[in-house]
């Protein structure tokens, strides 16, 4: 398995409004698990689409893990040209930053927004040039993220595709062990 696509909730999906949020500690720290035990299995890129909140979060991961495993790439291949334009300037900014550091930018449809046949288009490119999927999405709390899972788990019937999901359950358990290691440390 060489590339993975990360996609997952936008952060209103998840209640977080701030940049700052903790919760985006604990999910950091989940994608930093996975990534590292797909980097073990022999994943070279990581590919994202570019959507605010688990994408942008995981491109920040895969980046400071760079820094230990610089064969590590990063791709951003959005469905369509200016995603970022009605944006605010905080998600902008990140958005700029995470582009500017990618080994590889394109988006798939060379126009702006003008249909959702266009995020169709996205996730049957993104499935036919991955080797897996690297999800956050729990069945119980329905999201913006069950599109592409609906199509990855329709693609694996036919061909070999990893599909790892990271649930609100293995986020608990996150915050659970982070917990245990503070009162360990004081």
């Amino acid at each position: 398995m060489k590339v993975v696509t990360i996609t997952g909730y936008k952060p209103f999906e998840l209640g977080i409004f701030r940049p700052n949020d903790p919760a985006i500690t604990i999910i950091k720290l989940a994608l930093e698990k996975e990534i590292r035990s797909l980097i073990d299995e022999g994943v070279e890129w990581f590919l994202i689409s570019g959507q605010l909140g688990i994408e942008c979060w995981a491109a920040e991961v895969v980046y400071e893990l760079q820094e230990e495993f610089p064969e590590v790439k990063l791709a951003v291949l959005t469905p369509f040209l200016n995603q970022e334009e009605r944006w605010n300037e905080g998600n902008k900014e990140l958005y700029e930053m995470i582009l500017a550091q990618a080994d590889f930018v394109s988006a798939i449809s060379n126009t702006p927004y003008k249909t959702p046949k266009q995020f169709h288009n996205k996730n049957r490119i993104f499935l036919h040039k991955t080797d897996g999927v690297l999800i956050i999405y729990d069945e119980e709390k329905p999201g913006s993220p069950q599109y592409f899972l609906k199509e990855a788990r329709k693609y694996k019937e036919k061909y070999s595709y990893l599909i790892r999901m990271i649930t609100f359950y293995d986020l608990q358990l996150i915050v659970e062990e982070e917990q245990l290691r503070r009162q360990e440390e004081s």
